[in-house]
């Protein structure tokens, strides 16, 4: 499992370097400034690697019993982000008008933290911890503690705005339920009053939220006409009047140019730093969100077959860490990281070929980011861990 991180690592940092020195860069291939982002990345996955074995160096049950602290320290962080709407936080940037990291250090040089990625970790180690007994998920009414523990921060992550980490945690909690014994009835439910609630979320969502989520159905050439020539239709779709042209232009532009790069790849790739979407500008956020178009287009099919597989290991020894541990708090633990770890690549991924909405999702341990690459890298530790520890029993089961 630790040898598919670190491969997957590699290949994020091998990604990162080549976007910022193709073997032709052009003027418009803006090398400069994505020229050092792999060398920040290095810097990160060795603090990584030093957090995988930190994470090893103690039982995993004592993450349980200060778990509800941990959540709401970050609480907190995510509550900083929002009072620089009301006052001005000096360590709170706005980058893209979003308020999403911390930053410590001075002017020139600093450190940027993003609070939504410890989020994700600290939430899964809280419910775990909750859902350990089977009275809190056995009855409909005892399923409002879970959703409080998971509305919470998604209110304060959607209010940044952080569409894409906020989606996530509710995967992650129907799947922490089902494993926990929820009963199916109940989640059905819950199901169903959501898609009620839904148009209002849809009503309540600013254009360019509408825009990247209804982008899987604007892709279609008959949908965009009738868009165009039904003003209610486009506004429904993306909040404002449509147009065609500035789809293709403005709104579509990183999900057209991110489907060409991964079509032109074929069967082998260009090749390592090779290609017209690594010496050109033509895809915006190749670094991060949608570095799976760069693997694609340097590496092809088989590349891309190659980073799933790495992925379908750590998943499965995950799986396999949970199948086998008797300890409730263990086994949820270990399903909750297996579901955040699938529910990104899967997003990831199929935003990048246009199956899903883009929600701003990075591919885990390959994207370039401090804070998702650090709690990654936490999680496998976590994994590790829990493979390592077996809780006592007097005898083994019958099937082992």
């Amino acid at each position: 499992m630790l040898a598919a991180a670190l491969a997957l690592v590699a290949i994020g940092i091998a990604a990162i370097y080549s976007v910022g020195h193709p073997t032709e860069p052009s003027p418009a291939s803006r090398t400069s400034a994505l020229g050092i982002l792999w060398k920040k990345q290095v810097i990160f996955a060795a603090i990584g690697v030093g957090v995988f074995i930190a994470v090893n160096l103690f039982n995993y049950r004592r993450l349980g019993t200060v778990s509800y602290w941990l959540y709401a320290f970050v609480l907190l962080l995510l509550g900083l982000l929002l009072l620089d709407k009301l006052v001005d936080v000096p360590f709170v940037p706005v980058i893209n008008y979003t308020r999403r990291w911390l930053r410590i250090g001075t002017r020139t040089t600093y450190l940027q933290l993003q609070p939504s990625e410890l989020c994700k970790l600290t939430y899964i180690l809280a419910l775990a911890w909750y859902l350990r007994y089977r009275s809190n998920y056995r009855n409909f009414r005892a399923l409002i503690g879970p959703f409080i523990l998971t509305l919470l921060p998604m209110v304060l992550i959607l209010a940044e705005p952080d569409l894409g980490t906020a989606m996530l945690m509710m995967p992650i909690l129907f799947t922490m339920l089902f494993v926990a014994g929820a009963k199916v009835r109940h989640l059905m439910l819950i199901l169903l009053i959501t898609l009620v609630v839904s148009p209002l979320l849809w009503h309540e969502m600013k254009p360019y939220q509408r825009t990247r989520i209804s982008s899987v159905l604007l892709q279609n050439d008959w949908v965009r006409q009738k868009a165009e020539q039904h003003p209610a239709l486009g506004r429904i779709l993306v909040g404002r009047k449509f147009s065609a042209k500035q789809w293709k232009d403005d709104w579509g532009y990183h999900l057209v140019r991110s489907k060409f790069a991964v079509a032109s790849g074929g069967i082998k790739g260009y090749g390592f730093r090779q290609g017209p979407f690594i010496k050109y500008n033509f895809l915006p956020a190749k670094h991060n969100d949608f570095i799976f178009a760069v693997i694609a287009h340097q590496w092809g099919f088989l590349g891309c077959l190659t980073l799933l597989g790495l992925y379908v290991i750590i998943i499965a020894c995950g799986l396999e860490i949970a199948w086998h541990n008797t300890d409730p708090f263990a086994r949820l633990l270990a399903v909750g990281i297996v579901a955040m770890f699938a529910v990104e690549i899967i997003v990831n991924v199929s935003m990048t070929l246009g199956l899903m909405p883009i929600t701003g999702l990075t591919l885990p341990l390959v994207s370039y980011g401090g804070s998702s690459l650090l709690v990654n890298m936490a999680s496998v530790g976590l994994l590790n861990n829990l493979g390592r520890r077996w809780p006592f029993t007097v005898a083994p089961k019958s099937f082992k």
